[in-house]
């Protein structure tokens, strides 16, 4: 159990102060903890980092330590100064993104993704209010899961915030979602194998409760948004591996989230990638532009017409998904229409476009790697299920997750301080240093 530890807080030291992840780590106190925790656990001495200053204190924390896992430091989050949330700021400056040191990784769960993505903790707690998991992991090349709105405790009176994990992959982070729901203790051999080392799931079958094909919608900017082009490219390119692989099969709306948008902001147009690929169901799944809604809600004042209007967009909202998720158990989007932006911010652009309208929603998302830009930026693919179905969701990653990225990402442009263990390692893993 102390090795598990060790190794960890050994990877701390020697990376964070590149990589500024941290904000405090618990060096003592995590050594005695791993020496005393009680090996019939199910996550016993795996080790863990925890989102922020009050991390520690959050339910997720609490069930997670009751399995046995161990917190070994508080993640950097973003600091003051700023309206725009996708950066960190650790005890040794700024965090950096593991890939490309000058960019951001994301946030708010800033540290979490980079302490994940450079090996330092197989896992850590997040939160994610807009997007704040799913942004970090897509732009870390790790997994990253938003729970259902309401499903676990959280401090967020908005209603807006709930808890998630991010874990080098899906598997990985199915021990953490059962842990913190109350599943039985059915994963012990998975705990087993998993954790032999720091972390490598990539062993794990397909779980059986995922029938394949999964039926799947996909929207590449949901009616509203303006992706990338490059950004939009890999992320097509990953569907088309899904459908390749049997993984998934895509479907049409069927009628859900078809209404016609906004005359002054048409859907952008999507070019199809191949004759069969995910633009030739090209019958756009759309919403209302959540921004205003978010904004509102956020603010706390749902009264006057801001709060009518709010009202309006997420019931309508509501509807268009309730009618899509009668009909198929998958919608499919990129995490981000951006690439990660540099740390001087994010300009014009908000990086949540295609992530907060299921903060509105209440929908559990995860962020899945689906390959990296041609200057070496990794990109997510954002599954999307019914409320309520995030063990589904889980498992449904799982499956995609094996064929959604390439084999390998780019190397980095030379002239940029990345690590050289990045130019060797194969996509959907994450970055090491040495």
């Amino acid at each position: 159990m102390t090795d598990r530890v060790g190794e960890s807080l050994a990877r701390i030291e020697r990376l964070d102060p590149r990589l500024c992840a941290f904000i405090e780590v618990w060096d003592d106190e995590a050594r005695a903890r791993a020496r005393t925790v009680d090996r019939r656990l199910p996550l016993a001495g795996v080790p863990f980092a925890v989102k922020g200053p009050s991390g520690i204190r959050s339910y997720a924390a609490e069930r997670l330590i009751a399995a046995g896992a161990v917190p070994v430091g508080s993640t950097a989050v973003p600091g003051p100064g700023t309206y725009w949330q996708t950066w960190g700021q650790g005890r040794h400056g700024r965090t950096v993104n593991p890939y490309r040191a000058d960019r951001t990784p994301g946030g708010s769960s800033a540290g979490s993704a980079v302490a994940v993505a450079a090996g330092m903790v197989p896992l850590a707690t997040g939160s994610d209010g807009a997007g704040s998991v799913r942004i970090p992991a897509a732009w870390c090349g790790v997994f990253g899961l938003k729970t259902t709105n309401g499903l676990l405790p959280s401090p967020d009176r908005t209603g807006l915030a709930s808890a998630g994990v991010l874990a080098r992959s899906a598997a990985e982070a199915q021990p953490f979602l059962r842990c913190v729901l109350g599943i039985p203790d059915t994963y012990d051999a998975m705990h087993d194998a998993m954790y032999d080392s720091i972390c490598d799931a990539a062993m794990y079958d397909v779980p059986a409760a995922v029938s394949l094909p999964v039926p799947a919608v996909f929207s590449p900017d949901l009616g509203y948004a303006r992706p990338d082009p490059e950004v939009a490219e890999v992320v097509g390119a990953a569907v088309e591996r899904l459908v390749a692989a049997g993984v998934v099969r895509l479907v049409r709306p069927g009628g859900a989230g078809l209404a016609e948008a906004p005359r002054d902001h048409p859907p952008a147009p999507v070019a199809p990638l191949t004759p069969d690929g995910p633009s030739a169901l090209a019958e756009p799944f759309v919403l209302l532009d959540p921004c205003e809604a978010w904004t509102t809600v956020r603010g706390g004042d749902l009264s006057g017409g801001a709060g009518v209007r709010a009202a309006e967009v997420r019931a309508e909202n509501d509807r268009r998904l309730d009618a899509l998720f009668a009909r198929t158990p998958l919608l499919l989007t990129p995490v981000t229409p951006n690439r990660p932006h540099g740390h001087e911010g994010p300009g014009e652009l908000y990086s949540t476009a295609l992530t907060w309208a299921f903060n509105l929603s209440g929908h559990p998302a995860a962020s899945i790697p689906a390959g990296f830009t041609a200057d070496g930026c990794p990109v997510g693919l954002q599954l999307v299920a019914a409320r309520g179905a995030d063990v589904s969701l889980l498992d449904m990653a799982v499956a995609a997750e094996k064929h959604a990225a390439p084999s390998a990402p780019p190397a980095p442009r030379k002239a940029l301080p990345v690590p050289t263990a990045l130019l060797t390692r194969k996509a959907p893993t994450a970055p090491t240093a040495p």
